[in-house]
C-alpha cells in the first residue's frame, strides 16, 4: 500500500496529470491514505536531519575540537591588560605582549583538553563527536598532551614575570591558572556530589579572578602596585602594597574593566551547554543550564548582557572608565543583541543552538577590542571626562 500511494503520489507531482486519466477515489478511502503519507514524509525529513549531523565531515569535526575562536578568552584580557597599563603609564612592550599571548593560549589549550578528558571519563561526551579524545581515540594520549601545553604556557608566563622583575606577577598568574582549573574541574566535583552548589555560586567570582590577574598592569613591565588576584582583594577592594612600601589604591579603570572582561568570558562559557543538556543529565553532570532549562538559561544571557550595558554606563557616569572606552563599547550593542536574539530564538533546537558560544565569543571579542581601544585613546588624546551637564 506504501508503495502505491508514493507511486501515484510521484507521478502526479514529477510527471504530471495525464491528460485523459480520469482519477476517481472515494474522499473515505483519500484520507487515511493522506494521513499516512503525511507521516511517511515527516518520517523522511526527520531521518534527513539526523542524516545531516551524521554527515558532518572530518574537517568540521576537527575544526570544532580545536575550538580556535575560543582562545580569544586568551587574547582579549591581555589586549585589555596592556591597554589598561598603556592608559596608567603609557608603557608598551609588544615581545612581552606577544609571549603573554602564546603563553595564555597553551593555558587556555590545556583547560579545554583537560575537560575533554574529565567529560570522556564520566560519560558526557559519549555522543560528542568533536570532542578531542574521540576524535584522537587516545584519552591518555590528549591528558599528556593537555600537560605539556601547561608546562610550556607557565614557562612562558614565568620567563615573562621574570624579565620584568616580578614575582609577584607569577603569583598571580599561578592563582589564575588555578582558578581556571577549578572552574574546568567544578563539573568533577559535579560528579563526585562534592560542594557543587557552592562551587556554581563562585563560578562567576572566579571568572572574574581570573580577568582580573591577566589584566595585572605590572606584569606589562611597570614597577609600581599590581592587582592582587583574590576573592577577599576584589570583593573588598582592599589597599595594595608597592615594592615601595607605599599603600596605593587598586586603579579603577584596571578592576572595572577587568568585571567587564569577565562578564563576557562567563556569557561563553553559560552558552557552551546549550546544546549538550540532554547528555548532562545522563551523567549527573548538574550545569547550570540543566537546572535552568533551556528557556531559563536564555532569560539570564539577556539579563546579563543588559545588566552588562547598564554596569559600563554607571562606570561611565562615575568615571571610573575613560568616556572613550564607554563610548566605543557602546557601539557593540548590536553585536549584543545579535548574540541575545539568537539564543532566544533557537534556545530549543539543539543543532542549531550549537553556535550561540561562537555568538558569544563575537560579542565577547568585540567588546574586549572596542574596551581595549577606549583605554588606549583616552591615554593618546588625554582622558576626556563626561560633561558636567550630563553627571547633573
Amino acid at each position: 500500500m506504501w508503495n502505491g500511494i508514493l507511486v501515484r503520489t510521484l507521478i502526479y507531482h514529477v510527471g504530471g496529470r495525464p491528460k485523459n486519466a480520469k482519477i476517481r477515489l472515494n474522499k473515505a478511502n483519500t484520507r487515511p491514505a493522506r494521513r499516512q503519507h503525511g507521516v511517511l514524509l515527516k518520517c523522511v525529513a526527520e531521518q534527513g536531519e539526523e542524516g545531516k549531523e551524521e554527515d558532518i565531515s572530518k574537517a568540521t569535526l576537527i575544526w570544532r575540537a580545536v575550538k580556535l575562536p575560543m582562545y580569544t578568552v586568551a587574547l582579549i584580557p591581555i589586549t585589555v591588560g596592556s591597554a589598561a597599563a598603556y592608559l596608567e603609564t603609557g608603557q608598551y612592550f609588544a615581545n612581552r605582549f606577544l609571549r603573554l599571548c602564546v603563553s595564555s593560549a597553551c593555558i587556555i589549550a590545556w583547560l579545554n583538553l583537560s575537560n575533554d578528558v574529565y567529560d570522556f571519563d564520566t560519560g558526557a561526551d559519549k555522543n560528542k563527536k568533536e570532542s578531542v579524545v574521540n576524535l584522537a581515540g587516545s584519552r591518555t594520549g590528549t591528558h599528556v598532551f593537555a600537560w605539556i601545553l601547561l608546562a610550556l604556557g607557565f614557562a612562558g608566563l614565568s620567563w615573562v614575570s621574570v624579565e620584568a622583575g616580578s614575582l609577584r606577577s607569577i603569583m598571580l598568574l599561578s592563582y589564575a591558572i588555578i582558578c581556571g582549573y577549578v572552574y574546568q574541574a567544578m563539573h568533577l566535583f559535579h560528579y563526585m556530589n562534592i560542594s557543587h552548589n557552592q562551587n556554581e555560586k563562585n563560578s562567576a567570582v572566579v571568572m572574574i579572578c581570573f580577568a582580573v590577574s591577566t589584566v595585572s598592569p605590572e606584569l606589562l613591565g611597570i614597577r609600581g602596585a599590581a592587582v592582587l588576584c583574590s576573592v577577599r582583594a576584589i570583593c573588598n577592594d582592599r589597599l595594595l602594597l608597592a615594592p615601595e612600601q607605599h599603600k596605593l589604591s587598586i586603579s579603577g579603570a584596571v578592576v572595572a574593566s577587568s568585571i567587564l572582561v569577565g562578564i563576557t568570558t562567563s556569557l561563553i562559557l553559560f552558552c557552551s551547554h546549550f546544546h549538550q543538556i540532554e547528555d548532562d543529565k545522563a551523567v549527573g553532570k548538574l550545569s547550570p543550564l540543566v537546572r535552568l532549562g533551556t528557556e531559563g538559561g536564555a532569560k539570564v544571557v539577556k539579563l546579563t548582557v543588559v545588566a552588562l550595558y547598564l554596569l559600563l554606563f554607571i562606570l561611565g557616569l562615575t568615571q571610573t572608565l575613560p568616556f572613550s572606552s564607554v563610548i566605543l563599547c557602546g557601539l557593540t550593542l548590536p553585536v549584543a543583541n545579535w548574540a541575545v536574539s539568537f539564543v532566544d530564538k533557537y534556545h530549543k533546537d539543539k543543532t542549531k543552538i550549537f553556535m550561540a558560544k561562537y555568538y558569544c565569543v563575537r560579542f565577547h571579542t568585540a567588546f574586549g577590542a572596542a574596551l581595549a581601544a577606549g583605554l588606549v585613546a583616552a591615554r593618546m588624546f588625554a582622558r576626556k571626562q563626561l560633561p558636567q551637564a550630563i553627571l547633573l
